[in-house]
């Protein structure tokens, strides 16, 4: 992983049009269009291979829409930390917006491929150095991480500044989440090396959520919707417990027996009545309520 580097030492790199092709792939010609065959409105070009097969368009309209919902829920930073998704059918790439674009602007069309290596695969625009360093190694690290969202969120943010970071067996939602919590009490600096990502990548293991002490969080997910839902309910989960810190008087925990409980029963237990082929998993159901929402409000994500 060390092709990203040959270049010089700020914070993001813009590979060269040299470097910006793999054997058989090329960009497209005059891609003056956007995802939809109407005029473009965003700035980025994509491999045609990369963008009109079903699942790959799908994939980057979850990870386009994440990042409008990242803004809506302040989840996010302006332009700073990063969302990806692995390409579908591959095993060696990753979504990422360019550097430079508010999340809120973020249109499926913009989205670059990245390979693991660091070279720009397809698309046009800026890699922010920490994206791929953190990103590409857990991706790499096993199968179930096809989506990484890493941020700086206020809640849980504020508790990786704790001495104690860990999030506490107060109530139910925490209890959902606590058996796929990972923490990294020791912070090393700016991740501008892809070793920093090959050490988170071994303290999270197969876990999906990770507390990155003085620094945010990370989870990840077998999808944009499930690694969305998760991050929405840690910080509702951080939030409660700081909330509940705040006001002085002593918490009320649950017990190893209610944690396990709960546990078996969301792993074990259907959520919903929908039979067979049509039930859903209720990450799935949340976040395409929440493209519902913004197809009625900010439809332009999907372009």
């Amino acid at each position: 992983m060390t092709a990203f580097y040959q270049h010089d030492r700020r914070e993001t790199t813009e590979p060269s049009n040299a470097a910006n092709s793999v054997a058989g792939t090329s960009p497209r010609n005059g891609a003056d269009e956007n995802l939809n065959g109407r005029p473009r409105q965003g700035a980025g070009e994509y491999f045609a291979d990369d963008a009109t097969e079903p699942a790959r368009l799908e994939a980057r309209r979850d990870l386009a829409a994440a990042h409008r919902l990242a803004v809506w829920h302040d989840f996010s930073e302006g332009i700073y930390n990063h969302f990806t998704l692995a390409v579908p059918g591959t095993d060696d790439r990753f979504l990422l917006p360019p550097f430079g674009l508010h999340w809120s602007e973020i249109q499926a069309s913009q989205l670059m491929t990245i390979g693991f290596d660091g070279k720009l695969l397809a698309g046009e625009g800026i890699i922010q150095r920490s994206a791929y360093c953190i990103h590409a190694p857990i991706h790499a690290a096993h199968a179930k991480h096809q989506a990484v969202f890493h941020t700086h969120m206020p809640y849980a943010g504020a508790l990786t500044r704790l001495e104690s970071q860990h999030l506490l067996a107060l109530g139910q939602t925490e209890a959902l989440l606590l058996d796929q919590i990972a923490y990294d009490d020791a912070y090393d600096g700016l991740a501008r090396d892809p070793a920093e990502g090959e050490r988170l990548a071994e303290i999270l293991g197969e876990k999906t959520i990770l507390f990155m002490g003085n620094h945010g969080v990370l989870v990840t997910g077998r999808s944009a919707a499930e690694a969305y839902d998760r991050l929405y309910t840690l910080e509702r989960a951080a939030r409660v417990q700081l909330f509940a810190l705040w006001t002085g008087q002593r918490l009320r925990g649950l017990s190893p027996a209610q944690v396990d409980k709960v546990q078996d029963q969301i792993h074990n237990t259907p959520l919903h009545n929908s039979p067979g082929e049509q039930y859903k998993p209720g990450y799935q159901l949340h976040f395409e309520a929440l493209r519902r929402l913004l197809d009625r409000r900010e439809p332009d994500y999907r372009d």
